[in-house]
């Protein structure tokens, strides 16, 4: 096994490098606001929203705003975005239901950094579409399908990673509600997380019909990020992923079977250990997984540990936000630093 050559240590852990990464995203930025993942000009929304937030912890405020606008103009009129794009072309015609809901974390991330109340109030019918299109779909066990295809066809597959988005997604949404006394819709999103809740804490039977993803690390710690676990809950995923997906001195697995670890799923599952409350075991995999970087300390999606090397020679946009939302998560940086730590809804 090789290991990335490491160019951190633990007194390294400073705002400005992850501020320095928030620069790189608006370096990437088009004129129209998109946000490509790398050179090759493609992004997905649900990406896209993530880099929002990286531009924000970085004080990015007209790059951010620029971002939201590109939502604003090409969210779908039932309230989704398409699954793929270039710049402002479709490129991927589906559309994933755990995107769109996920604006509602973007714009209170902006909220907390920036308290613009007015420009969330801008932001407001366009959460509000975007929720309401997933929720539209809910079935009965409180699952959500994960997409409707190009033809308009729902997809009969349900997804716990994207569940487990839609529903931090959801708790986002009703706190940006309570912020703005906008109750129209409450009612009905708190039935729906709590359907949905329930689902993702009783999963047998649920997901997965088309396809067995219990292979890909996300799948064990997804639902740490609903918020919608007890602690012995969380402590039987997280288990799971140290004895299955865990490189000790690298970082998380993508997938069981590859010898590749990647900066983002080892950042999300970071903030998942700050969730549980093991802040040291958080600053160690933090630490680790910042020395799959470039020279200038960019970060690469990940390192594949038999080939030494970092592969794919890539450093998208979002791997960058994830890296930086982790950090905050645990070095408690900026004023969003608790978005998955504590229930939002409670906070307002």
């Amino acid at each position: 096994m090789y290991y990335p050559k490491r160019l951190f240590i633990k007194k390294d852990l400073d705002i400005s490098h992850f501020k320095n990464l928030g620069r790189y995203i608006k370096s990437m930025q088009y004129e129209s606001g998109a946000i490509p993942s790398d050179d090759d000009g493609f992004h997905d929304p649900w990406d896209h929203m993530e880099s929002i937030m990286g531009l924000s912890f970085s004080n990015e405020y007209v790059a951010s705003k620029l971002a939201f606008s590109w939502l604003i103009r090409n969210q779908n009129s039932d309230g989704s975005w398409f699954a793929k794009y270039k710049n402002e072309v479709p490129v991927e015609k589906n559309k994933p239901t755990h995107f769109g809901p996920y604006i509602s974390v973007a714009a209170l991330h902006f909220y907390k950094i920036f308290l613009d109340k007015d420009f969330l109030e801008e932001l407001w019918p366009v959460i509000e579409s975007a929720i309401n299109f997933s929720l539209n779909l809910q079935i009965n066990n409180g699952t959500i399908p994960w997409s409707i295809d190009k033809h308009g066809e729902i997809e009969n597959d349900f997804l716990i990673t994207g569940s487990s988005s839609i529903l931090k997604s959801i708790e986002c949404g009703l706190a940006i509600s309570k912020i703005l006394k906008k109750d129209k819709n409450l009612k009905n999103w708190i039935k729906s997380y709590e359907l949905l809740s329930q689902a993702i804490k009783n999963p047998v039977g649920k997901f997965d019909f088309c396809k067995d993803r219990k292979r890909f690390s996300m799948d064990s710690y997804y639902p740490i990020l609903s918020g919608c676990l007890d602690q012995n809950e969380i402590k039987s995923y997280l288990d799971k992923i140290f004895k299955d997906f865990y490189v000790k001195d690298i970082g998380i697995q993508c997938v069981i079977e590859e010898p590749w670890v990647t900066v983002a799923e080892t950042s999300e599952f970071i903030i998942s250990l700050m969730i549980y409350g093991d802040q040291e075991r958080s600053v160690e995999l933090l630490t680790d997984v910042l020395n799959i970087t470039d020279e200038n300390k960019i970060p690469y999606m990940g390192w594949q540990y038999e080939e030494n090397i970092f592969w794919p020679n890539e450093k998208p946009s979002w791997t960058a936000a994830a890296l930086i939302i982790a950090a905050d998560t645990v070095l408690n940086f900026s004023n969003a630093s608790n978005l998955f730590l504590e229930n939002q809804l409670s906070l307002y």
